[in-house]
């Protein structure tokens, strides 16, 4: 079990429909969606370039948009979106932005 703890409030969440009927038909990318949230939510912001890593980092500080991105090789690539207040988080791929 992991002793790391959420560094901010994810609100609701959510997801698009296509990653819906993906998480629904396979149970690898089901679990890989579960992890990145899990890292999200821990300020692992996956595959992003440091530039986007500190627009993250100040956003915790200031308030703003917290954007993740995560790749495993043989599934499909994930965005995850928190709102600026917290209210939402949203699971999509990056062709349904």
């Amino acid at each position: 079990m992991s002793t790391e703890i959420r560094r901010f409030p994810m609100g609701k969440l959510v997801w698009t429909r296509g990653v819906n009927d993906r998480v629904a038909a396979d149970a690898a990318f089901a679990r890989m969606v579960t992890s990145c949230l899990a890292r999200h939510s821990r300020g692992d912001w996956g595959e992003l370039c440091q530039e986007d890593k500190d627009t993250n980092e100040s956003a915790l500080k200031e308030g703003g948009r917290l954007f993740s991105a995560y790749e495993k090789e043989g599934l499909p690539k994930i965005w995850i979106i928190t709102e600026w207040d917290r209210s939402a988080t949203t699971v999509l791929f990056p062709d349904e932005y």
